[in-house]
């Protein structure tokens, strides 16, 4: 059986890891440069290193802990103690170390935007990829509305009713130390969430910080170039913290428009009815990475439940 999976995300990844070890062949597809979706970390000169996505892997189901202590041992997670925020399971040296964890043997085709799926009597074609196909299953984990753009047809209107809320996301470097907390917290703040980065382990530089941005103000701003938005959130960091510009070696931010799913499926995956297409992502069950792998996983279990 050939099976092509769309996204290289948490969800892609850890279908196509379990659809791997039970010995079928698996292509996985991403339009972008790197791994991870959300489960990101940005690189900047001086060796600087950002998780600019989600901050930590935190999970509750056995099944999904059980998966973080594989990696631990393998030296991809590690422990942060993230003061209030408590001891919080994080990718080493940043978030993608557990993503690449996970795609470890797997045939990825970055750069590779997928921009059709088409069935033939042979099975399905994919346009834009290499291989184009035909495959046998076809698994798209794309955020919701660039699944129901792919596969309009097939799914109906499911991936329309999930909800989203956007976060814009400020990185800073700092040549000098700063005395703060390692996370800060506050919802009613325009900066609800700042974090010392480089206190997570396996981190080289000492001085990177990232913020992100309350739900409302990323909402009034997301449409500001990144530089503006750069520019605004750099100045609310250093009002904050009683910094002055002559203290930042480095200041970037980025946007997440599809941030964190806020009215989820509800459901693991959708798959059309000869159980040869499927979606899903952490769009179907949640916003947190474990969301993500539950839905993967599932996707994978079904797939070989039916082989």
């Amino acid at each position: 059986m050939k099976i092509a999976i769309i996204g290289a995300g948490v969800a892609g990844l850890s279908c196509a890891r379990r659809l791997a070890a039970a010995g079928l062949s698996v292509v996985v597809h991403d339009k972008g440069r790197g791994l991870g979706g959300r489960c990101a970390t940005r690189r900047a000169g001086g060796g600087q290193r950002f998780d600019h996505g989600a901050p930590v892997l935190s999970g509750t189901g056995t099944a999904f802990l059980s998966l973080l202590a594989e990696a631990r041992a393998a030296d991809a997670v590690g422990d942060w103690h993230a003061g209030a925020w408590g001891v919080q399971p994080v990718g080493r040296p940043g978030m993608t170390g557990f993503v690449r964890f996970l795609g470890q043997g797997i045939d990825i085709r970055q750069q590779t935007e997928i921009t059709g799926i088409t069935a033939t009597g042979a099975g399905w074609v994919l346009q834009g990829a290499d291989p184009p196909g035909p495959f046998d299953r076809v698994v798209c984990t794309a955020p919701a509305p660039q699944t129901a753009r792919l596969i309009p047809d097939q799914f109906a209107d499911a991936p329309n009713a999930v909800t989203y809320d956007p976060c814009l996301t400020l990185m800073v470097a700092l040549n000098r130390p700063l005395d703060a907390p390692v996370v800060q917290t506050n919802p009613s703040d325009a900066l609800a969430w700042i974090a010392h980065d480089s206190a997570k382990p396996g981190r080289l530089s000492q001085n990177c910080w990232v913020a992100q941005a309350s739900t409302a103000w990323s909402v009034a701003h997301l449409e500001l170039s990144k530089d503006e938005i750069a520019t605004r959130m750099l100045d609310l960091f250093l009002t904050h913290h009683g910094l002055a510009a002559t203290d930042v070696a480095h200041a970037a931010a980025h946007r997440w428009r599809l941030a964190l799913v806020t009215t989820p499926l509800g459901r693991p995956f959708v798959t059309s009815a000869d159980g040869t297409l499927y979606a899903g992502g952490d769009w179907c069950l949640g916003p947190r990475i474990e969301h993500a792998w539950q839905s993967g996983t599932a996707i994978a279990d079904d797939i070989l439940s039916r082989a």
